[in-house]
């Protein structure tokens, strides 16, 4: 018996491999961050015992950036006939299911690393706030068609409502 939930079994469509850079270098960034800002109460202080705090956040930072590979390739979506499925999570997985007729927004974002490395985010926007949906990691060319495909059958299910 699996422990993984799969709710169908068809093919995923996968994020790009390149979105392991920009997942990467946001999480050392942050973590930098985190390391030297808890650095500060022990050298202000002068108490060693303070130190352990960075260390320990160190120590998390590096098995987490060790994972971005693998939380990278957890990320997909499936176009279904009623919804959009989107997956995400290793450890605790993620399935949100957002129905074509009930979308009220997409949104395409592009931060600055990812748009060096020619990618984007599809940010989905329902009445509901607990099924915002963002697909990072899409390349450009596919998020735009992407986000023309879900307006297309957003309207064409609003029509019946």
């Amino acid at each position: 018996m699996s422990t993984r939930i799969e709710p169908v079994a068809s093919a995923w469509q996968r994020v790009s491999p390149r979105y392991v850079v920009v997942d990467f270098v946001g999480t050392l960034i942050s973590s930098l961050i985190m390391v030297g800002v808890s650095v500060l109460p022990g050298f202000i202080t002068g108490i060693v015992l303070l130190y352990l705090i960075p260390a320990a956040i160190a120590i998390i930072s590096i098995i987490t950036l060790a994972l971005v590979p693998r939380r990278v390739r957890s990320i997909g979506y499936q176009l279904r006939d009623d919804d959009l499925l989107f997956r995400r999570g290793l450890l605790f997985q993620r399935f949100v299911a957002v129905p074509y007729g009930r979308m009220q927004l997409v949104d395409i974002n592009r931060g600055p690393i990812a748009r060096a490395v020619g990618l984007s985010e599809l940010k989905f926007v329902t009445a509901a706030a607990a099924t915002g949906v963002v697909i990072p990691g899409l390349p450009e060319a596919e998020a735009e068609e992407l986000r023309d495909r879900l307006v297309a059958l957003a309207e064409s299910r609003r029509a019946g409502l």
